[in-house]
């Protein structure tokens, strides 16, 4: 890969010896060195950071990938972000594949968005470029302004059917069926948990209540808020089934949802996700269920996962991501990566 410039330096702000496989492989397709540097965390749990060469006035890249210990990934992202700040660095530019508390970018209930907090945070610690939905990152999560999906479908030979079961994977899904040329299966409705949602208020106020001061009045009666059944829309028997996301962790919905396509007679399932977090129980019931294969990218380690689970495949996202690295180094454009890909690219 030509690099016209060479003033920049790319570091890795993991202490795991685990998380720098990415790192490595972009910098190899770039043509530079990491950047030598040491994290670590001191006997009382501090974490510390310390940069050996210098990088005055020169355009910082730093790739995290998140581990399990997420907030040590976090703490260790900041403290080096501040470091480089403090060594005079130019520009500071955070390459965080999967954002951490992505999932939390929502207010629900008496929550917050813990998505926005971290933006925050890393912005006053040193980072440069703040994009879109409140995130500091090269991409946000890889999800918001760009998607891999045209590395991904090199996995699959014959595409019949997209899927989605949720609103805002069915606008992707259609995406990427317009692209691909195929039809779009919709399924709606969630899996039924019998604890997952129980302190949400869907079974209060209770059945019955009498009116204070009028003896005998009783309220009409209030039924408890029911999740609807899976149900799918659309034709799919004897397909190939594609499910898309942007995450897959907590796998329930995806295995019932495998399982319904399944009884409606679909041939082959697959899910084709960005980030593959696969925690707890993932792996061992994606191996127990109707899905063929998970096909996810690179951007958060998960070769444990993949161990536990053989249908767990894996696609390098490195190559995307040196190349975004130039081109925001030598000021490109930015939209070839995201526009007019063609089936055939």
């Amino acid at each position: 890969m030509n690099v016209s410039r060479s003033n920049y330096r790319v570091f890795s702000a993991n202490s795991s010896s685990g998380c720098t496989e990415l790192p490595t492989k972009i910098t190899e397709r770039l043509g530079v060195e990491l950047g030598r540097s040491v994290v670590y965390q001191e006997s009382n749990s501090e974490t510390k950071v310390e940069v050996k060469e210098s990088v005055r006035g020169q355009d910082v890249f730093i790739i995290q990938t998140i581990p399990r210990d997420v907030n040590t990934a976090v703490m260790e992202l900041l403290v080096m972000a501040y470091a480089l700040k403090s060594s005079c660095a130019k520009n500071i530019i955070g390459v965080i594949p999967y954002f951490p508390y992505s999932k939390q970018c929502k207010m629900r209930k008496r929550g917050s968005i813990v998505c926005k907090l971290l933006a925050s945070m890393l912005a006053k610690a040193g980072e440069a470029e703040l994009h879109g939905r409140g995130a500091v990152v090269l991409w946000e999560g890889l999800r918001a302004n760009f998607s891999p999906f045209h590395l991904l479908y090199v996995f699959f030979f014959v595409f019949i059917i997209l899927f989605s079961f949720c609103l805002f994977s069915c606008f992707r899904a259609q995406s990427y069926a317009e692209r691909l040329r195929l039809g779009l299966v919709v399924m709606h409705g969630e899996g039924q948990h019998s604890e997952s949602d129980m302190a949400d208020g869907r079974h209060s106020p209770p059945l019955s209540r009498t009116t204070a001061g009028h003896t005998g009045l009783e309220l009409p009666l209030m039924m408890p808020k029911e999740k609807p059944p899976i149900t799918v829309v659309g034709d799919v028997g004897g397909r190939i089934a594609i499910i898309v996301d942007d995450i897959i962790d907590d796998v329930e919905d995806f295995v019932a949802a495998a399982e319904r396509l399944k009884e409606r007679g679909a041939y082959k399932i697959y899910i084709m996700a960005t980030h593959g977090l696969l925690s707890a129980e993932a792996p061992r019931l994606i191996e127990e269920s109707a899905i063929d294969e998970v096909v996810v990218t690179n951007t958060v380690p998960h070769e444990v996962q993949k161990l536990q689970c053989p249908k767990i495949k894996t696609v390098d996202v490195s190559l995307i991501l040196a190349e975004a690295i130039r081109r925001i180094h030598n000021g490109e454009s930015m939209s070839y990566l995201f526009r007019n890909i063609a089936v055939d690219d």
